[in-house]
């Protein structure tokens, strides 16, 4: 079974490398029943195409959160593999934890942490969004600790890691408002020496690299691209793509492009942050994701570049940002090569059969904010 191949080859990565066990542990269905009440409606965190996630609480107190696959099927059995095999090689504090897997029969079971704060979306745009809880040091916060996390992934985790699901929903926030990456289901491993693995696309419209999106070319630059896209969503509290009419979206790069181009940093900070931001981190913040989000990759800088220019440290890499031709005046709704994003009207981009098929458009419902994370 290809779960059981991959996660015993992880184990054994584990061993050779001299790490300290792991802390997961595989989990009994029983068990996990008893946890969530029998996967009681009333637990349920979220939904989206793969299942459901449910709260729940073991024996000694513990609070967790249950990932149920919704129907087995070979497809199903390999994200299932993937997710368990990552999160059981990697740690780190800006990742969401393993605490193990229950596979029994056709069922299919991931156990994490419980995120008490739920995800970034829940708090920008879904359920907390009228509470207001984000303030700019806690934005700050959760830039600093994703970004640590993803750089993490692509350059400290063996093999490196690209997500190729980064968006607002991944990253849940724990009783501190830290941030934790979360949902490897559609993550790769890249080999060394390679610079991009050619894949299926899937992923959230939106947040997607161009050439990724269009060409299947998965990459470290592409999570860098769909992090700079989180970067103006966070700042902003904008979605994505905006709807300005019935046939028309706007990204949100065309939107901030031209007041990065105009200095007007302080129009892009979200309006329930009352002014109340630190300007130099504000403009910063923004001018990293526009950099992030260039549509030709080989100008995005890397992971390590990024945690670099948002933590301030380099003076001169600042001024240079800054004087970056990507900030000079573009011409309205255009966007580096005078494309724009907002030319597609889809939110939800996966392609679940064949490479030339055409890819399917499923419009991702607010319902499924904390679906793939918790």
């Amino acid at each position: 079974m290809a779960f059981c191949s991959m996660f015993c080859c992880a184990k054994g990565l584990d061993r050779d490398r001299g790490k300290k066990q792991p802390t997961w542990r595989i989990f009994s269905l029983k068990e996990l029943h008893s946890a969530t009440n029998n996967f009681n409606y009333d637990n349920k965190l979220g939904e989206g195409g793969f299942g459901s996630v449910y709260w729940g609480q073991l024996w000694d107190g513990s609070q967790i959160a249950v990932k149920r696959l919704k129907v087995w099927s070979n497809k199903a059995e390999m994200e299932f593999a993937v997710e368990v095999e990552i999160l059981a090689r990697v740690r780190h504090d800006n990742l969401l934890s393993l605490r193990g897997y229950c596979a029994e029969g056709q069922e299919r079971l991931i156990v994490y942490d419980y995120m008490p704060n739920l995800s970034l979306l829940s708090h920008l745009h879904g359920q907390h969004s009228s509470e207001s809880l984000l303030d700019w040091t806690r934005r700050m916060n959760i830039i600093i600790g994703s970004a640590e996390g993803i750089t993490y992934l692509h350059h400290h985790a063996t093999p490196h890691i690209i997500h190729r699901d980064i968006k607002a929903s991944n990253v849940l926030l724990d009783s501190e408002f830290r941030a934790r990456v979360a949902d490897f289901g559609f993550a790769k491993f890249i080999p060394d020496g390679a610079t991009h693995v050619t894949t299926r696309v899937k992923g959230t419209l939106g947040y997607l690299a161009p050439e990724y999106a269009m060409l299947g070319k998965a990459s470290e630059s592409c999570d860098v691209y769909s992090f700079g896209i989180l970067l103006l969503e966070i700042a902003s509290g904008k979605k994505p793509l905006e709807k300005l009419n019935a046939t028309t979206k706007r990204s949100i790069t065309d939107w901030a492009l031209p007041l990065a181009c105009e200095r007007k940093f302080n129009e892009v900070a979200d309006p329930r942050l009352n002014g109340k931001c630190v300007e130099e981190e504000l403009k910063r913040v923004v001018l990293v994701a526009l950099i992030c989000a260039q549509n030709q990759p080989e100008k995005r800088p890397t992971m390590l570049e990024v945690l670099e220019l948002l933590k301030g440290e380099s003076k001169e890499k600042l001024a240079e940002l800054e004087s970056n031709e990507l900030f000079k005046s573009p011409k309205a709704g255009e966007y580096n090569d005078g494309t724009s994003l907002a030319e597609d009207s889809s939110d939800f981009m996966s392609e679940e059969k064949d490479t030339k098929e055409e890819v399917k458009d499923v419009k991702e419902e607010i319902t499924s904010e904390n679906a793939h994370g918790v």
